[in-house]
Order: C-alpha cells, then structure tokens, then sequence
C-alpha cells in the first residue's frame, strides 16, 4: 500500500502461526497425507501420475500438527494517513496470483495435457 508519506508505505498482509508439536506420519497415514497434498494442488492427479515408490516415501517428511493454539493477523485495506495534508495520490497496489495456462514438458509433448489439468478452475489455454 502506497500512502501520502513514504513513512507509512506498507504492506496488507495475512498470516498464521501454528503453535503445537509436530509428529511424524507413517504408513496409510502418510500416504494418505500426500494424497492430500496431491490433490489439493490438482484435483485427479492423484489418479493420473504414479504412486511413490519405497525410496521415494523413505525420502519424504510429512509432519502433522495439531491446531489447538493459533494466531492469526490480517492488514488490509487502504493507508491510516487520512489526517496526513501532503495531497499525493494514495492507494493499493493489489497483486493477484493466478493459475496460468499449463506448460508441457518437451519430453512429454507426445502426451495430450489431460482434463483434470485442461478443467482446473482458472486455468485456461
């Protein structure tokens, strides 16, 4: 956020923190963590690529955390500079992140991107 005083030039902002001690997830738990994960990222992938093997899941950390004790805090909004006489423009600056057109892999350009990736919602060609 831009304001009229270079002072109070800032930042709107989300952010958590997680207060807890993590454990280690093993087995069909882990498993089904990375499924999580994997879907998340991109609904039907899970379905689609090959499952890790034992060296891959060997080399992957996954860590749980309970979510008794959290803290979160927001700044949003326009600059707090309203009594400020200096007459500049004032404002935000908002950046968007977006899902972008996908890019294939030349080693896999004979490969049609499939539709679970063609139908993500914001991703278009």
């Amino acid at each position: 956020m831009l304001a009229r005083s270079v002072f109070e030039h800032g930042v709107n902002y989300r952010s958590a923190m997680i207060y807890g001690v993590p454990r280690v997830l093993e087995g069909d738990e882990k498993l089904a963590a990375l499924r999580l994960l994997t879907e998340h990222v991109a609904p039907g992938q899970w379905d689609h690529a090959r499952r890790p093997n034992r060296r891959e899941l060997a080399a992957t950390t996954i860590l749980a955390v309970p979510l008794d004790e959290a803290s979160v805090k927001v700044r949003e909004g326009h600059p707090d500079d309203a009594d400020d006489p200096h007459d500049v423009w004032a404002g935000v600056l908002p950046l968007a992140t977006s899902w972008q057109p996908p890019l294939t892999d030349p080693r896999a350009a004979h490969h049609p991107i499939p539709p679970h990736i063609l139908t993500r919602p914001g991703t278009s060609l």
